[in-house]
């Protein structure tokens, strides 16, 4: 099998470095290379409904909540794992699309909140089964088994992260 481009710089650092460690690249770059093909293979069909970067993660994230499909705005913030000012701009690219709705809350007045129309929901129906069909086929080589033991391994990768325990040089996976 010929060297991947990640097996490359690892080698010639290898090289120039010996007193360094390179193997790390072998995940980390790899990763970071799979980051960037995913996004291009799983955006066509959001693309396709005219959703701007991070507008489906909006209705997903109202969908999944379940009726009346609406949360705050710090709500959905949290879920998407954004800021309240990038949730307020996707919202208002939602709302201009008839996709999503803002409203006072009927808990608290001075509240508002956003849910979403029917029309946002039909179509988040339909891309969810997209997106997941997309995914699946993204996934279809990799046995049960590997999948199971990559779900572990990412999400103990994610809970080191998110830790903020993983030492010196952790600012960026640069090669």
């Amino acid at each position: 099998m010929e060297a991947d481009r990640i097996t490359e710089i690892v080698c010639q650092w290898g090289r120039e470095r010996p007193d360094l460690d390179p193997t790390p690249l072998l995940i980390i770059g790899r990763i970071q290379q799979l980051a960037a093909v995913l996004d291009v293979a799983l955006r066509p069909p959001f693309a396709a409904a005219d959703l701007g970067n991070g507008d489906f993660d909006v209705l997903a994230a109202l969908r999944r909540e379940g009726k009346p499909y609406t949360l705050t705005a710090g709500q959905l913030s949290h879920r998407m794992l954004v800021t309240t000012g990038a949730v307020t701009k996707r919202v208002d690219r939602l709302i201009a699309r008839g996709l999503v709705s803002r409203s006072v809350s009927a808990a608290d007045a001075r509240g508002r909140v956003v849910g979403l129309t029917p029309a946002g929901v039909a179509l988040t129906d339909r891309l969810i089964e997209e997106h997941l069909a997309n995914e699946a086929a993204i996934l279809r080589d990799l046995t049960d088994n590997d999948r199971k033991t990559l779900e572990r391994l990412l999400a103990a990768m994610n809970q080191t992260l998110n830790s903020g325990d993983f030492g010196p040089g952790d600012g960026g996976p640069a090669g």
